[in-house]
């Protein structure tokens, strides 16, 4: 690989719909991609990530996820492709199924044994991305998760990994603007081309104002025109209309992200139904539905942004 692919722009992690029974609903989740590949502003979709719960799908149900994505939306933007694993055997074979289906890079998850001690031994971070690195060999967005969980990078760490040829981005989800910033100098100071993604959409705002590069985020996958249109202002400098754009997504964003925060993307479905985008907001064990009270909480959020919501 000669030159790394540079991620740049708004990126939806897309949410994945399920039938009645829990299986995969092609349909459904076909005409979701489109749409978001169809968004104005939107430069890539992110598959196989928290959004589309990954961690309850098998191996091969990865696999058709991503072969459905990289055949809806070939020609309509790159597709990045989550690879969650623990161990580094597999994350690297699903980072070769990513390369045979097409994708435009991988999203590499920590996996969770780092939070045992990781931190204090960088060298295991830099061994399990440099094997996936150089038998893949595709872009590689390194997945930066809160330091408060154990399995956040420092920021030295990050830095080193951008020597890795194959790392074309990182995915800032530190959710604390001090370590944002400190992530974002190590990363720039290293002169290499590797673009700041945000997923930081509590306050995705500040970090395009401090200049992150673009984002990726599950709650793209409602609010993508709107995070698109805030990322151009913010380009532009135009901090008024930042603002009012900014001002929509905060009902949105308080909704989706209260408490208990597992079930974020289980509320972004419950609007993705209430859009009328979806048939059904069915989500997989150990997850649980939204309450009623939940739901009339989100559409009255979606209403608050200036969304037109589906009647009951």
């Amino acid at each position: 690989m000669s030159q790394p692919l540079r991620f740049s722009g708004v990126m939806p992690a897309n949410l994945l719909p399920f039938t009645a029974d829990l299986a995969i609903d092609e349909a459904a989740y076909r005409r979701h991609l489109r749409a978001l590949a169809d968004t104005r502003g939107v430069t890539g979709i992110v598959a196989n990530g928290h959004a589309a719960e990954v961690s309850s799908l098998s191996h091969e149900e990865r696999r058709r996820a991503l072969a459905i994505t990289t055949d809806e939306v070939a020609g309509a933007c790159p597709v990045i492709a989550g690879v969650y694993s623990d161990g580094t055997a597999e994350a690297v074979e699903l980072a070769l199924d990513a390369k045979r289906a097409g994708a435009a890079g991988v999203l590499v998850f920590p996996p969770t044994l780092f939070m045992w001690g990781a931190q204090a031994k960088p060298d295991m971070v830099w061994r399990h991305f440099s094997e996936i690195a150089a038998r893949a060999d595709l872009p590689i967005v390194v997945f930066e998760y809160p330091p408060a969980s154990g399995i956040g990078y420092a920021p030295e760490t990050l830095a080193r990994l951008a020597k890795i040829p194959q790392v074309a981005a990182v995915k800032d989800w530190s959710n604390e603007i001090v370590a944002f910033e400190r992530n974002l100098q190590a990363l720039r100071a290293t002169g290499r081309p590797v673009a700041m993604l945000s997923a930081f959409t509590m306050s995705l705002m500040a970090t395009f104002l401090l200049g992150a590069d673009g984002a990726i985020s599950g709650m793209g996958s409602v609010t993508a025109d709107l995070q698109a249109e805030l990322f151009e202002a913010c380009q532009k400098g135009d901090l008024d209309g930042a603002r009012r754009i900014n001002a929509r997504l905060d009902p949105l964003v308080k909704v989706f992200y209260a408490p208990p925060f597992v079930d974020m993307h289980n509320r972004m479905k419950e609007a993705l139904v209430l859009l009328g985008r979806i048939p059904a907001a069915h989500v997989r064990p150990p997850l649980t539905p939204v309450s009623p009270a939940e739901r009339e909480a989100i559409r009255r959020a979606l209403v608050a942004a200036g969304f037109e919501v589906r009647p009951e």
